[in-house]
């Protein structure tokens, strides 16, 4: 065969695929989400997510510790409330000696080199499982800014690096960004979750923080999966109203939003490998139905390679030994 052209002269060996790789993981990619609930020495794993827990306050340090040794420097941290500190306007989350803030500041004494992004929502802290203010069974956009905003600087104040309305309420980022420089958080940025579908991926999610709604579902504010041109719309508010990253949630379904939203913006897209794809992997793993480290690096480079900068992910504590061992 006279073919001039041969790709495969580029894979022939380890040193060459490796010299020609497009797409590099790096831990600096990577924000690790954490759970933490009340009690002492308590770690509790979820069951829809083997190898993730929720941890007590003086656990999640050293796990947090433990992370650091190995090159992971920013967490997003979520609470487990009981249901007794969870009311309808969300009041728990901004107690300044509630267990959230309460965490942020111990994570910010132990460790001030870290990257401390929280998450601004009300469903942690509402009795009705919901992101917003909810009125005979709506929920209403504009009183849940004002929620958010309060939420966001209590967490400002507490010693947050990033903050994330996760709420999809249309108008929350502007206002956010309004309350925190208000108070003088003007270094306090913002990752938006732009474009954050209504979908069946959080399930184990939800049972981690005991916060699945209490009537009905999300549809009315979080985004129909069947729409892509509609991410460029909410993405486009939250850049003119002064996110400073811009995040798709989930991320393997919706590797076409990434790239979108990459392709159209310049702000860092972020990309939020959620509960459901890490339990994807890990149950098919454990089956014996597929090589679960091979699946989940394979997974976050695809993330990376549709335009993601940051990757939230389950994975990155795993990821982040597996890179140190190569």
């Amino acid at each position: 065969m006279n073919l001039i052209r041969r790709p495969r002269r580029n894979r022939q060996s380890a040193v060459i695929r490796d010299m020609v790789q497009e797409t590099h993981l790096s831990v600096n990619d990577f924000i690790f989400p954490l759970f933490v609930m009340e009690g002492q020495n308590i770690r509790s794993e979820v069951a829809s997510m083997p190898g993730i827990y929720r941890y007590s306050l003086d656990l999640l340090l050293d796990e947090i510790g433990q992370c650091v040794d190995l090159g992971v420097r920013a967490f997003d941290l979520f609470p487990n409330l009981p249901e007794a500190k969870k009311d309808k306007y969300a009041t728990e989350s901004c107690n300044p000696d509630g267990l959230y803030l309460q965490t942020i500041r111990a994570v910010k004494d132990r460790f001030p080199d870290v990257v401390v992004m929280t998450d601004v929502a009300m469903d942690p802290y509402s009795s009705d499982g919901h992101d917003g203010v909810v009125e005979n069974g709506k929920i209403l956009n504009d009183p849940t800014l004002e929620v958010l905003g309060k939420m966001a600087v209590a967490q400002a104040q507490a010693g947050a690096d990033i903050v994330g309305p996760s709420d999809m309420m249309d108008g929350r980022v502007g206002y956010v960004r309004q309350m925190l420089d208000v108070h003088g958080f003007q270094d306090v940025a913002i990752m938006s979750y732009s474009a954050k579908y209504a979908s069946a991926f959080y399930g184990p999610f939800r049972d981690a923080l005991d916060s699945a709604p209490k009537f009905g579902d999300k549809k009315t504010y979080q985004m129909n999966p069947a729409n892509s041109r509609e991410a460029l719309i909410e993405a486009e508010l939250d850049f003119a109203e002064g996110a400073d990253y811009l995040m798709v949630k989930p991320a393997l379904p919706y590797l076409d939003i990434i790239k979108l939203l990459s392709d159209n913006y310049e702000l860092p897209i972020a990309a939020y490998n959620v509960s459901g794809e890490y339990a994807m992997i890990k149950a098919a793993a454990q089956n014996g139905w597929l090589d679960g480290q091979r699946a989940m690096a394979e997974a976050l480079m695809s993330i990376k390679r549709a335009g993601a900068s940051v990757i939230l992910t389950y994975f990155a504590k795993e990821m982040a030994e597996l890179l140190n061992d190569r």
